[in-house]
């Protein structure tokens, strides 16, 4: 599978990563969600398969999302550090 990667320039959501099937293609994107994350920056193009991994989540979940919305959504992870900050 084709994909494509963005990262959002909006400095409030740094971490915040878009998959998509094709390069500027974002008509099964929610307009809400786009509006959230604001400019998007392009960071790659790549052909996911089951056989290739990726840093920070399943590529199976990116494939299956991607095929079932259009679109793949990866934000920061939050460690324990960062939630007893919180609290």
């Amino acid at each position: 599978m084709n994909c494509v990667v963005y990262k959002s320039a909006n400095k409030n959501k740094a971490g915040y990563y878009l998959y998509v099937e094709q390069s500027d293609d974002f008509s099964r994107v929610p307009e809400s969600l786009i509006g959230l994350m604001g400019d998007l920056e392009f960071v790659l193009k790549t052909c996911l398969s089951p056989e290739k991994s990726l840093a920070q989540v399943g590529v199976a979940e990116v494939m299956q999302q991607i095929q079932e919305q259009g679109f793949f959504l990866q934000m920061p992870q939050t460690s324990d550090y960062d939630s007893k900050k919180v609290q």
